[in-house]
């Protein structure tokens, strides 16, 4: 038995509604996994949670900028740092055949995952 197969067999048991049936199948049709993609949507994961710990970042950056909790060297060397993790992403996301906008995850009526910025990412 292929590992897929195994996998499909294991969920299924798992999800099987009480009358026995196997309630779960098109969970499992969803959670099927191609050996092809699984290291693009492992690396797409990552990035995600990167850029939106990248984008955190950056709001708590300014916001201390704001408030004018940062000298003037602070302020250099973060903007810096954030504008250097900007270019790494977008080389990451270059690399795997990604956009920006691959990395926004639909959370359905909650909306996107990651705020647009100003610029238009």
């Amino acid at each position: 038995m292929s590992p897929d197969r195994v996998v499909r067999h294991g969920l299924e048991e798992l999800v099987k509604a009480p009358d026995g049936a196997a309630a779960g199948h098109a969970l499992t049709q969803r959670l099927a996994t191609d050996s092809d993609t699984v290291e693009r949507d492992l690396i797409k994961l990552v990035l995600t949670i990167v850029e939106l710990l990248r984008q955190l970042m950056e709001r708590t950056a300014v916001h201390r900028v704001e408030q004018g909790d940062l000298g003037e060297e602070e302020e250099e060397r973060v903007g810096m740092t954030l504008m250097i993790l900007e270019e790494r992403m977008e080389e990451l996301c270059t690399r795997y055949g990604l956009t920006m906008d691959d990395l926004n995850l639909d959370l359905g009526p909650l909306g996107s995952l990651l705020p647009r910025d100003p610029a238009g990412r």
